[in-house]
């Protein structure tokens, strides 16, 4: 499998494929894809690297695996491309942006997020149709979490947005004294009630970023 790209993560990369575990896992990846339906396209995997390098990394949104529904996964953790149906944990992360600032927000596709420097990082890189957590075996987290323990290193003044308690098992990843983080239950149906609704993410980004002389995020 071809790992196409084009930012300074790319070199991140480069130091995994010289481990023998990591070509393994792409290979397995390689498989799935050949025997089942797998998300997102081949070609997306690794997208959320795409859009700025690792020094320019403002803001860091975890989730679990892609969306395992046709059409949804477009490499971009929470996002869909235009045109698609909203999911319901994008339905209410859209409604606290509107609660947090008045922001109406019909349009799933993220990439404008991810251009001004928002990595929307998923744990778990592929999913099978239909299947949530399907490929969790294939241990992507190793590689994920290797991800944000050096973007920790790398880059002060990041927000660290973790949503439901599989991204909050991240935190200890964090330097907290250097960066913010911002928890709360994840935007799904079933917890969203819970703190995710008025947790005010978007504007506590926005707070803690122009307090440290970044600029904000247009959400």
């Amino acid at each position: 499998m071809q790992i196409n790209i084009k930012t300074n993560f790319k070199d991140i990369f480069d130091n995994f494929l010289k481990q023998k575990e990591f070509v393994d896992l792409l290979d397995k990846v390689d498989q799935l894809y050949s025997l089942n339906e797998v998300f997102p396209p081949k070609n997306l995997i690794f997208d959320c690297f795409n859009y700025f390098n690792i020094e320019d990394t403002k803001v860091v949104i975890i989730g679990q695996d892609p969306y395992h529904g046709i059409n949804q996964a477009n490499g971009l953790a929470f996002s869909v491309n235009d045109n698609v149906k909203l999911p319901k944990s994008l339905i209410n992360i859209f409604k606290e942006l509107k609660n947090d600032l008045g922001i109406i927000k019909t349009n799933g596709d993220l990439s404008s997020w991810a251009k001004q420097g928002v990595l929307l990082l998923n744990s778990t890189l592929t999913v099978n149709k239909n299947q949530a957590g399907s490929h969790q075996f294939l241990n992507w987290e190793k590689y994920t979490d290797e991800i944000i323990k050096i973007i920790n290193r790398t880059k002060k003044h990041v927000v660290y947005i973790l949503w439901g308690n599989w991204a909050i098992n991240k935190k200890h990843f964090i330097d907290e004294n250097n960066n913010l983080i911002i928890c709360s239950s994840h935007p799904s149906p079933l917890s969203a009630y819970h703190s995710f609704f008025n947790s005010k993410p978007f504007s506590r980004t926005n707070n803690y970023l122009s307090k440290n002389n970044i600029a904000k995020i247009i959400w």
